[in-house]
């Protein structure tokens, strides 16, 4: 590689080598090039240069050599001389005219189009004379182009409508008549680089977002349907910034000043927006002026990607125009989901709700500050008290016959649900800085979401419910409060069906939000509820018109109270023994009997009072396993063993009295599976038989006509297999939304499961969301099938396998498949328990049922079965842990691959292999290895099927990764294939490119610490080098995500040949990525690289401050204290929380003005929001509290949002660790005299005590603030500084310490803490920082502070 390190292209050595290895060494020359150029004075060498370069071009280049190649002859042109300019681009413009369209001919074509794309986007109007005729030639040649040629012509026409801009209007609507048409094209390449090529039109071409504005957003709506995640991504892009510069046209040049009359107004910008997200199927009607009528699915793809497109379009217009607009925009976006076609069934309308709320989180929740999030909540209140006036109005109107106003009450829940969810949000974010929406009583805020638990609607009410938890998390100190409300009104209220039902959720989501309290509530409430509960389920059967609400909510509310944990409900625990087994029959004689009575009505409240006790039971178990003794699971198992006796009675019941009965039955179903689930499978062997013909008949769907599918399979498929599925979606900022156009099991919503009001969140959910409970049975039954069948019997395990193999058969088309996916991921949870339990399969006749019905569905051409049947296969291998067995289905698969020609089954054993290889390891499949590399390298290189490559890297990749040392015979041959597949597959194939990256990652981790060393190691070395290169300049973000982790790997491996120089500020440029795998993966890096390094990535890092791109002169740390304000990651945030310590572990004492000017910067926020000094404190304290509270005068460099408290928190965090460091470096940080004396020496000299005013104002700004965490942080701060500095002598007045002169200051920062609204624990860390100051004696604040 090194004779490859010249100026000039070396052709000796070219000739030299083998035809093989010669693309990758003109690559690498290409690469030098493009690092030297710049710095070297080319003019002599340059006719040869150009002669060198263009003759690439009709060498077929690969494309990432045709980008680099491109790169360079536009970079030599631009330094050098440009005589010959015009001449190269009539060659290129020859070669682009030519009609030769062969395949041999196609790589020379697109090179010519690439450097044609790049001279105009280096020199632009320089080359402006010959545009017209460039142009032209491209656009010809774009109608005959296959897709690949199209994506590269439209990629260059992007290129030169950049570098000219204005200067190409003549030729702007021929390019936009030509690009429009192929933003419906087959090829979801092609859709993006439309996409992007039109954005680029639109910042020049005027009537895009003038008349053809209507045209525009027809063609985008239409390029959403059938789409992919990417095209969804940069179709919403061009969408949204369209619209955005219809509404404020950008810095208005001579010629769009004359369109200045026919701007858009926002309503109509709005509605043209509306008919999108409200759309059908193709052939809409063309007038976004007129609404739309009801009928005709709505188009979900089109619903996300206009969904994207809405948090663009108010990204684009910025954070104060949302502020200025946002009642406009809320009452827009409500609207949406409030229109019957946004909610023809349950489902489009919980999938429509998820979009609003994701367009309302995405802007309001990052694009504005603090004071504008509240001002946004009082908007959020009136436009949920509007709503629930007019509610009120048609539940009071007598007349029953008004139908229109039912239908509002049915389209208003949607509304509640979205602006109550999104109001929960924002306090919860706000936190304690919320505060003065509760205080200020002309908001009515607490009014308001209550009046909203009597909501016809239990959407509305469970909304409602969530908001006031929500509430109290935020204010711990109105919890209690609260409770005590609700209680009240609940008692009052006990006739009205909507009050019990709504303040026992709000109850019971008070009390599930209780453990994120730090203070909890008083004990005796534990005893209110109880009673209230019993109360209810007492009464429920005095008055029919309630006993549902009443036995449900009485129930609930016994869930709720077990989340408070066995300090709470041991007192309680006989009670509720008691309360559970009077719930159900005491015999089977009395079951038998209680068939023969009662009727619909009291069937339906018998089976939920059933389900009711058996979730207060689940939740017991799972929050109290510390009073689960042997006697209490006996007393427990008596209800639970007749609920599963009743299970076979329940047919006969909903035979009798109606199908209406099936929803409360499937509900007992869900909460008995779910505590068996928690409870050890040895307290119910005894009813094994009857629960597994129970738990079978549930997800192969024997009593079920609906073709239900779980929800399981994909968390029960290996997380790496996600390439495979394009389930690594759920890793992307709009994983909330994005679920749509692939789930076939609906969205999750609070009201398909109440309990899970009072439950934990998921993390990463920010409002709990349980699947329909169809869906939910059947998850809960394959749950508890792995649990089970570990326990069982041989015989019974194959008699199970048998009947899945006959249901597969028996069922036909799309039933099949639902049944096939419920099968397999039973299976897989089965196989999952028995590696968990360390037990075997079975017998021979076990393994061989199991291994028949897996093999067939590795041919199966659902991909997803094909992931699962081949997981299973390796789990299997795992659990049956024989080297025969193991032999026998890797000799199927290789036997099957040798023959097969089909993609489906060329596809699935090869995915067989690699999950053989990952669950078995490198020792129990080392003699397979040599037979499955070989025939993985031969699929991989089978360029007709880019799903075949992908399936067989993918492999490889496990292959490599779970063999460690024994593949390093492998690696050259392996990495061979790498590279030549990175410079020849299209870049469009990105799954190729994420295995190619992922493969380069495992060969880099074999060969491990080997990379330091000389010699023949360094061909290895330099070709993952190069690997890297390429994956890190490929367009896709992923593949790119890849890149950044193969250099982190090989920077821990061989730190000396991994240039920083270049890598820090690429990953620099990703932190502003729009792909949250990519952000992940440069913040994962920069926290690798800070550990070691600090000092020289801050360096290269502030050599992007110059060239103007997002470092400003607060250097990297300015910018990832601005990430955490924005990200919502807890991943990214950790890292980025990891970085900034090595940083300033490294750095902070050696630039300790630096690092506190920056945690100054970020704390001075706080005092944005400190309300002004109370009336009542004297005058000279006023003056110390008000010293410090100019600092937070608006700064027009800062950005737009002020730090938010939790990235303040962290600042004061960062505050102590300073001071810790600073006290293990020099002792001249903490001594006056010694640091003055050291500064008169050398002026660059900086100490710790020397900024001791800065350090009591940071201290003192947190401790004051409205955000309670960041008061304890500032208090914490407080407190060092005073541990630390009380001992220091002042210089200048012997016999009197430093500390003295802030009497004051300290006094004024620890005043507040004892207000009395302040919560008990702020109020003891003052206490604490008080008995400090009095122990040490270093001065005396007593006197000073008057409480």
């Amino acid at each position: 590689m090194e004779l490859a390190h010249s100026l000039l292209l070396n052709e000796e050595a070219l000739a030299q080598i083998t035809e093989a290895k010669r693309p990758v060494f003109i690559f690498e020359w290409l690469r030098f090039l493009d690092k030297v150029l710049v710095a070297t004075d080319v003019k002599e060498k340059q006719k040869k240069l150009v002669e060198q370069l263009t003759g690439l071009i009709s060498s077929s280049p690969g494309p990432p050599t045709r980008k680099l190649l491109a790169k360079n002859l536009a970079a030599l042109y631009s330094i050098g001389d440009t005589f010959t300019v015009f001449q190269t681009l009539d060659k290129c413009n020859d070669i682009i005219k030519s009609k030769d369209d062969t395949a041999a001919y196609l790589p020379t074509k697109l090179a010519a189009v690439a450097c044609v794309g790049a001279f105009y986007e280096k020199m632009g109007r320089m080359l402006g004379s010959a545009f017209p005729e460039t142009v032209n030639n491209l656009l010809k040649s774009l109608k005959s182009a296959e897709s690949q040629g199209r994506s590269e012509i439209l990629m260059s026409l992007q290129k030169v409508l950049n570098g000219l801009g204005g200067a190409a209007a003549s030729c702007h609507r021929d390019i936009y008549k030509n690009a429009r048409s192929l933003l419906t094209d087959r090829s979801m390449a092609v859709r993006c680089a439309v996409a992007k090529c039109l954005l680029e039109l639109q910042n020049e071409a005027v009537f895009m977002w003038t008349a053809e504005l209507e045209n525009v957003a027809t063609l985008c709506f239409k390029a959403l349907e059938n789409s992919n995640y990417g095209v969804r991504v940069a179709v919403s892009k061009l969408l949204g910034t369209v619209m955005a510069t219809a509404l404020i046209p950008k810095q208005a040049t001579g010629k769009a000043l004359r369109f200045s009359l026919v701007r858009a107004t926002l309503e109509e910008v709005l509605e043209l927006m509306a008919t999108g997200f409200l759309r059908g199927g193709s052939g809409f009607l063309k007038s976004g002026g007129e609404m739309l009528k009801v009928g005709g699915s709505v188009n979900r793809e089109v619903r996300v990607g206009v969904t994207q497109a809405y948090v663009v379009f108010v990204t684009t217009l910025g954070g104060q125009w949302l502020e200025r607009n946002f009642a406009t925009f809320l009452s827009h976006v409500l609207d949406l989901v409030s229109h019957p076609r946004a909610t023809q069934t349950h489902v489009e309308a919980v999938y429509s709700r998820r979009c609003v709320s994701f367009i309302l989180r995405a802007t309001v929740g990052s694009l504005l500050g603090e004071k504008a999030q509240i001002a946004a909540a009082k908007d959020i209140c009136q436009a949920i008290g509007k709503q629930m006036k007019a509610v009120e109005a048609v539940v009071n109107d007598a007349n029953s016959e008004n139908k229109a106003g039912a239908a509002d009450v049915a389209a208003s829940q949607h509304v509640m649900v979205c602006a109550l969810q999104e109001l929960g949000s924002l306090v919860q974010s706000l936190n304690a800085t919320a505060s003065p929406l509760i205080q200020e009583p002309s908001i009515g805020l607490l009014e308001t979401v209550t009046s909203v638990l009597l909501h016809p609607s239990m959407a509305a009410r469970l909304a409602a419910a969530w908001c006031l938890r929500c509430v109290a998390v935020a204010l711990p100190f109105q919890l209690t409060p609260f409770l005590d409300r609700c209680a009240e009104r609940l008692n009052n209220l006990k006739t009205s069906p909507e009050a019990v039902s709504g303040y026992s959720f709000a109850m019971a989501a008070l009390l599930g939000g209780v453990h994120q309290c730090p203070l909890g509530i008083p004990h005796a409430k534990g005893k209110m509820v109880v009673s209230i509960a019993e109360d209810l389920l007492r009464t429920a059967a005095q008055n029919s018109r309630l006993s549902l609400q009443r036995t449900q909510a009485g129930w609930l509310l016994l869930g709720a109270l077990m989340t408070l944990g066995p300090s709470v409900v041991r007192y309680h625990l006989p009670k509720m023994l008691l309360l559970w087994r009077n719930v159900f029959p005491r015999s089977l004689k009395e079951l038998e009997a209680e068939k023969a009575r009662g009727d619909s009505f009291t069937w339906q409240v018998t089976l939920e009072g059933r389900a009711g006790a058996l979730c207060a039971m689940r939740s017991f178990v799972a929050h109290c396993p510390e009073l689960l003794t042997e006697d209490v699971i006996r007393k427990l198992m008596t209800p639970i063993e007749c609920a599963m006796t009743m299970m076979s009675h329940i047919p006969s019941v909903i035979k009798a009295h109606g199908a209406h009965l099936k929803a409360s039955a499937a509900m007992v179903r869900l909460r008995l599976y779910d505590i068996l689930a928690l409870l050890p499978p040895k307290t119910y062997e005894g009813s094994f038989n009857a629960l597994l013909r129970e738990l079978v008949a549930e997800f192969t769907l024997t009593d079920n006509s609906a073709n239900t599918t779980t929800s399981l399979l994909r968390s029960l498929c290996h997380y790496d297999d996600s390439v495979l599925l394009g389930s690594w979606l759920q890793e992307t900022d709009h994983k909330s939304i994005e679920d749509q156009p692939n789930s076939a099991s609906g969205s999750g919503a609070l009201e398909h499961d109440p309990s899970s009001i009072y439950l934990r969140i998921p993390a990463g959910e920010a409002v709990p969301g349980p699947l329909p409970l169809g869906v939910s049975v059947i998850d809960a039954s394959v749950a508890l099938f792995g649990v089970v069948f570990p326990h069982v019997s041989y015989k019974h395990r194959l008699q199970m396998l048998d009947h899945f193999a006959e249901c597969v058969k028996q069922a036909k088309g799309v039933r099949q498949q639902a049944v096939q996916l419920n099968i397999f991921t039973a299976v897989l949870s089965a196989l999952k328990g028995l590696a968990e339990n360390k037990s075997t399969l079975g017998p021979e006749e076990v393994r061989k049922s199991a291994l028949t019905l897996v093999m067939g569905a590795l041919d199966n051409p659902n991909p997803i079965l094909r992931c699962a049947a081949g997981e299973a296969l390796g789990r299997m291998a795992q659990v049956v842990g024989e080297a025969t067995f193991i032999a026998r289905m890797a000799q199927y698969s290789f036997d099957k691959l040798k023959s097969a020609r089909d993609v489906v089954s060329r596809t699935g054993h090869s995915l067989a292999l690699g999950c053989l290889h990952r669950y078995v390891g490198g020792i129990g499949s080392g003699q397979h290895l040599k037979t499955s590399v070989s025939i993985l390298l031969a699929l991989a290189q089978d360029g007709t099927s880019p799903e075949v490559q992908t399936w067989s890297l993918h492999s490889l990749a496990l292959i490599v990764d779970s063999s460690g040392p024994m593949y390093r015979g492998y690696v050259e041959p392996t990495l061979s294939l790498v590279l030549t597949l990175l410079l020849t597959v299209p870049p469009s194939h990105t799954e190729v490119h994420q295995c190619l990256g992922r493969c380069l990652g495992a060969i880099i981790t074999t060969v491990g610490p080997e990379l330091q060393g000389q010699s023949t190691i360094s061909t290895i070395r330099s070709s993952c080098l190069v690997g890297c290169a390429i994956t890190q300049d490929h367009s896709d973000s992923l593949v790119q995500a890849a890149a950044i982790s193969c250099l982190q790997q090989l920077h821990m491996f061989a730190p000396r040949h991994v240039n920083l120089s270049s890598l820090v500020p690429s990953l620099c440029v990703h932190l502003c990525s729009s792909h949250l795998l990519l952000r992940r993966a440069a913040v994962a890096c920069l926290r690798q690289l800070a550990q070691r390094e600090a000092a020289e990535v801050c360096e290269y890092a502030m050599s992007l401050a110059k060239n103007g791109v997002n470092i400003t002169e607060t250097g990297l740390e300015g910018v990832l204290f601005g990430m955490l304000d924005r990200e919502t990651d807890r991943k990214l945030c950790s890292d980025i929380h990891d970085t900034l310590g090595h940083m300033l572990s490294s750095l902070a004492v050696e630039n300790l003005s630096h690092w506190l000017m920056l945690c100054k910067d970020v704390l001075a926020a706080s005092t944005l929001l400190i309300c002004k000094d109370e009336e009542s404190e004297k005058k000279d304290e006023m003056d110390d509290d008000t010293m410090f509270t100019t600092l937070g005068e608006e700064d027009k460099t800062k950005p737009s949002v002020a730090p938010r408290w939790a990235t303040r928190v962290f600042a004061a965090d960062c505050l102590c660790r300073v001071i810790m460091l600073c006290e293990n470096a020099n002792k001249a940080h903490f001594d006056l005299a010694l640091a003055r004396s050291a500064r008169l020496k050398n002026p660059k000299n900086d100490f710790l005590v020397l900024h001791l005013s800065d350090l009591i104002r940071m201290a003192f700004m947190a401790a004051t603030d409205h955000s309670n965490q960041l008061r304890m942080a500032g208090l914490q701060a407080l407190e060092d500084i005073i541990k630390k500095f009380a001992s220091v002598p002042e210089p200048e007045f012997p016999g009197h310490v430093i500390l003295e002169q802030y009497q004051a200051n300290v006094g004024a920062a620890l005043r507040p803490a004892f207000s009395q609204d302040t919560p008990s624990d702020i109020t003891a860390k003052a206490c604490q920082v008080l008995k400090i100051i009095d122990d040490l004696g270093s001065f005396s604040l007593v006197w000073s502070f008057n409480m």
